[in-house]
């Protein structure tokens, strides 16, 4: 199984975290390696039914070239850090939600990528104080990874300021839940 290769500090640490979390490998098509309860919380999704396949899956149909774009342009450049971007999602049972999709890379101390590193969260119709509830665990939880990614060998790269941008990324995911609503996005 794929998550074999996660090490075990890394793989305790993101099955714990109370943020939705997934590391996919660098790869051909970036199948998941690993994801966390709570992404099998928020997708509806288990984890056997998520590792080996692409994230991609949560996407369906959906007409979202924008974030599309982002999310390519982000895998297609090696030297892109991280990117941040809400992009519409289905959960397992078909409904659809605006995912606050955070990504960035965990490289091994020579310099190859060894996993793409992505957080969730639904954004759908949250509330300005709680996507700054998750804004504030998610840059806890990059604080935290970051020295147990080291003891990996594992260098965590991207920024806290790709996070600090909640204001108009609330503005986007309200956008896009708008055109859902309208039913122009399916």
């Amino acid at each position: 199984m794929q998550e074999l290769n996660v090490p075990d500090d890394l793989k305790i640490f993101i099955e714990g975290s109370p943020v939705a979390l997934a590391l996919a490998l660098p790869d051909g098509d970036h199948p998941l390696a690993l994801v966390n309860p709570r992404f099998s919380e928020l997708t509806g999704y288990s984890h056997a039914e998520l590792v080996g396949r692409n994230c991609r899956l949560l996407q369906r149909d959906a007409d979202d070239r924008d974030a599309r774009a982002k999310l390519r342009a982000f895998l297609e450049d090696d030297a892109a850090p991280s990117v941040r971007t809400p992009i519409l999602n289905f959960k397992k049972d078909g409904t659809p939600f605006v995912n606050l999709l955070y990504m960035s890379r965990l490289r091994s101390l020579s310099g190859p990528t060894r996993f793409i590193f992505a957080s969730q969260y639904d954004v759908s119709r949250a509330q300005p104080e709680r996507l700054q509830d998750y804004d504030q665990a998610l840059g806890q939880t990059l604080t935290r990874l970051t020295p147990i990614a080291a003891e990996s060998g594992i260098i965590v790269e991207g920024t806290l300021t790709t996070i600090a941008h909640s204001a108009t990324t609330i503005a986007q995911a309200k956008l896009t839940l708008a055109d859902l609503d309208e039913g122009s996005m399916l």
